[in-house]
Formats: C-alpha cells, structure tokens, sequence
C-alpha cells in the first residue's frame, strides 16, 4: 500500500468517526438548500443517491426536482468502470445494489448534467474524499469530456476539513451544499 493509501485510509476513518454523531443529530430540513440550488436548474436531468451508513439524506431535494425533470439513482454495473444513472422517482420500486444502496427495480437508463455527489469530507476548494472505489471520479470524468457536468457535494456542515489527501484522479466538486448553506467554489 503506497504511502498516499495510508493517508487516505486513515483520513476515511477518521471522516466517518466525524460524520457519526452528525447524523445522528441530523434533522428532517437538512435538504431544504440543496432544494433551493436544484430549483435553478428546473428540467435538468440528474443525479441524487440514495444514502448509506450515516449519509446526510438528499431524497426530500430529489422528491422536490423530480417533480420539473428526470431525476437518476447511481447504479453500480462493475467495479473500475463508470456509473449508470436509472430514473428514480419517489414511488419507484426499489431493491438493494451493489454495497447496499438502493436502486430502482426497473432499470431505465439516463445521462445526468447534475451529480449530487455523496462524501465523507471536503474543503473549500471542491476537493471530496470519497469512499476509495473512484466510481464518482471515473464517472465526471466520462461526463465532463462530453459536455459541462455540475457536481454538487451534499454533506453536514461539519464534514469540512481544512486538508485532504488528493490526487490528480480526483475530480474536483462545482459546489458543496450543506444543512447550513451553499459554498460556491471559485476556480
């Protein structure tokens, strides 16, 4: 394990011990900033997730913009490759996938230009530690070499550190929306 992997590793576990006692604080308006941002972008197709382990919940935001345009769920199809996005809505069928995350039962394939992103810390400069799969990275990459992809981080407050381990795989986030507001990043 490079030296780089230790760093990394060491900064997850130290990012969920962190987002522990977050969530469980969490309360049910925590979405209301990422509703207010994707209220801008009315009709464009995206992207939420479905959260896992002590994920800061995006559904209400979802349920709210799928109302106005297509709304898609990441779908695992094979570790080292990209994302699938399949159409959710608030009444889909859903099942387990991959690492636990719900998927919709029927699959119906669409292409975000919007990823809200699920992470385990950020900085102020858009940097995301993820969980160490570079799914979301892989996937904005493939995107973003097609046409502009805005990727939104939605994380508590309280998950932004002033250092993260990097390197020059990760794809950096447009913008962090958190229960207490939006960081626009000035790049």
């Amino acid at each position: 394990m490079s030296n780089l992997a230790v760093v990394k590793a060491a900064a997850r576990k130290a990012a969920f011990a962190c987002r522990k006692p977050l969530f469980e604080a969490a309360h049910p308006a925590q979405a209301a900033h990422l509703s207010a941002v994707l209220a801008g972008y009315r009709g464009v197709p995206l992207s939420g997730f479905m959260p896992i382990r002590t994920e800061i919940d995006p559904v209400p935001a979802m349920a709210e913009a799928s109302a106005h345009g297509p709304v898609g769920v990441p779908v695992i199809l094979q570790a080292g490759r990209p994302l699938a996005f399949s159409r959710w809505s608030p009444d889909a069928a859903m099942v387990a996938g991959p690492f636990g995350a719900l998927i919709p039962e029927v699959a119906d394939f669409l292409e975000p230009e919007i990823l809200i992103v699920p992470l385990l810390a950020f900085n102020r400069s858009g940097g995301r530690l993820g969980y160490g799969g570079g799914f979301y990275d892989r996937t904005l990459e493939l995107l973003r070499s097609k046409r502009p992809t805005l990727a939104i981080g939605f994380a508590f407050a309280g998950q932004e550190v002033d250092d993260l381990p990097l390197e020059a795989t990760d794809q950096p986030l447009d913008m962090i929306v958190t229960e207490a507001g939006v960081i626009e990043i000035n790049r």
